[in-house]
């Protein structure tokens, strides 16, 4: 993840960055000698896919994949709001490859979410099309 990260940030340099999620100071990110074919073909992907849809991740934590909706130690707090969301989800039965794109699992999960109704990380609006984040 934060060589996804300073690679996009070194790639575009011109107004699209995703340093704001690397844990790494600006010194690492330029003295880095990166290049596109140091990624595999899967991190290539999920790099230009971020840098297309603007962030899909919270503190290095990315909003797709497989859920699991827990009562303590989540990864995420989120709270279910109808209007100004962080990030649009649907909830799919199978492949949840893209930003926004939630399948819930009881185990081996991609990140584990607990709802709440006050102080969430992120707001979540459930929708059937567009998922993903503005």
């Amino acid at each position: 993840m934060k060589k996804l990260l300073i690679l996009a940030t070194m790639l575009f340099t011109f107004g699209v960055t995703m340093a704001q999620d690397c844990e790494c100071s600006d010194e690492q990110i330029v003295e880095s000698n990166m290049k596109l074919s140091d990624l595999s073909e899967i991190e290539k992907a999920e790099a230009i896919d971020a840098l297309m849809s603007g962030s899909c991740y919270y503190k290095g934590i990315k909003l797709w994949g497989k859920i699991q909706f827990v009562t303590s130690f989540p990864d995420i707090k989120i709270q279910y709001v109808e209007s100004f969301p962080d990030i649009k989800v649907k909830f799919v039965t199978s492949f949840p490859d893209k930003c926004g794109l939630w399948q819930i699992t009881e185990s081996f999960p991609d990140i584990k979410v607990q709802i709440v109704t006050s102080f969430p990380d992120i707001k979540v609006k459930v929708v059937e099309s567009f998922p993903g984040v503005d």
